[in-house]
């Protein structure tokens, strides 16, 4: 555990992000992924906090305030939502690219994101994660569609999901009812937990890499209880997804944490279970970077899936 810590430290430590915290400039690590509130981005967009992993972001410059028992929002703006479940350690400005797809096409976006530590300690991390989108969701019930885009470990937070679906199935299976459509892009099962989080942390670094993929190959042995019987579970019901809504899967054959091989699987699971799955595996493209690398294609199989399983609230405009 303190090795962890330490780790973690030196990644934080290496952090050159910098936001306003208070009054004050000063530097903020980015693995508490605790964006600032209300933030402008180009095209009009708007981002402000519902929790510490959850953000709302919309086309509006409007104030919302959730109900800090119940999750209800103050208003309710009655637009699609893509639940947007981001990679291990995304960075804002990269969430945003994603989100303003779905942006101009009309939707809000609801967008998550889980920290290293709340990976690791899956009972008071990423399970909590999971149980605030839910109440968030269902306590704002509306007649229009959501669409689910999960990246890397989104996937694994999406088993998560499931698992507080089955905990209560008459309050939550509502919401999973209400998915029309979802995309899957570069998804990591738990066979790849431990390449993919040291990558996530230290893209550049080959040494601590390999330090914390020693140190997480120990973890899971050691906490097994508490942290990999969970991630076994969650994948389990990512396999057997509760969600029935057609999907897209994204990926490549040269990511070696969203590898095809486990992707193979679940998109052979789904489609034995009925659900409508469309494959598209690029021969070369890096993880969660096949938006950046095959631009025009990614927006046309977006566009496509989301035309033929949704009800766009404006047409497709071109993207530069």
């Amino acid at each position: 555990m303190s090795l962890f810590k330490t780790i973690l430290s030196l990644a934080v430590n290496n952090t050159k992000v910098a936001v306003k915290n208070n009054a004050n400039s000063s530097l903020r690590p980015l693995l508490s992924c605790a964006p600032v509130a209300m933030v402008g981005f180009d095209r009009g967009a708007h981002s402000q906090d519902i929790t510490k992993n959850i953000q709302y972001i919309t086309n509006d410059k409007i104030k919302l305030t959730p109900d800090p028992k119940t999750m209800k929002l103050d208003k309710q703006l009655n637009r699609p939502i893509c639940v947007m479940i981001n990679w291990l350690l995304a960075r804002q400005k990269h969430v945003l690219k994603y989100a303003s797809l779905y942006l101009e096409q009309g939707f809000d976006v609801v967008s998550v994101s889980c920290t290293p530590w709340q990976l690791m300690w899956p009972m008071k991390g990423s399970q909590l994660v999971a149980g605030d989108l839910m109440r968030l969701l269902s306590a704002n019930e509306s007649e229009q569609p959501l669409v689910v885009h999960g990246f890397s470990v989104g996937g694994y937070l999406w088993g998560e999901v499931c698992a507080q679906v089955m905990s209560n199935k008459d309050l939550y299976q509502p919401v999973l009812d209400r998915v029309t459509a979802q995309v899957w892009d570069s998804a990591a099962d738990i066979t790849e937990i431990t390449i993919g989080v040291p990558i996530a942390v230290f893209p550049k670094n080959k040494i601590m890499q390999k330090t914390l993929k020693a140190y997480m190959e120990y973890h899971m042995k050691t906490f097994h209880d508490v942290a990999t019987t969970h991630y076994i579970r969650s994948s389990q019901l990512f396999h057997t997804n509760l969600c029935r809504a057609p999907a897209l899967f994204l990926l490549s054959r040269s990511d070696p944490v969203g590898a095809e091989r486990s992707n193979r699987a679940v998109y052979d699971s789904w489609c034995k279970m009925g659900i409508k799955c469309t494959w598209q595996c690029w021969d070369r493209s890096p993880h969660v970077q096949h938006f950046t690398k095959h631009r025009e294609e990614y927006v046309q199989l977006l566009m496509a899936h989301l035309r033929e399983h949704t009800h766009l609230a404006h047409k497709s405009r071109a993207h530069a």
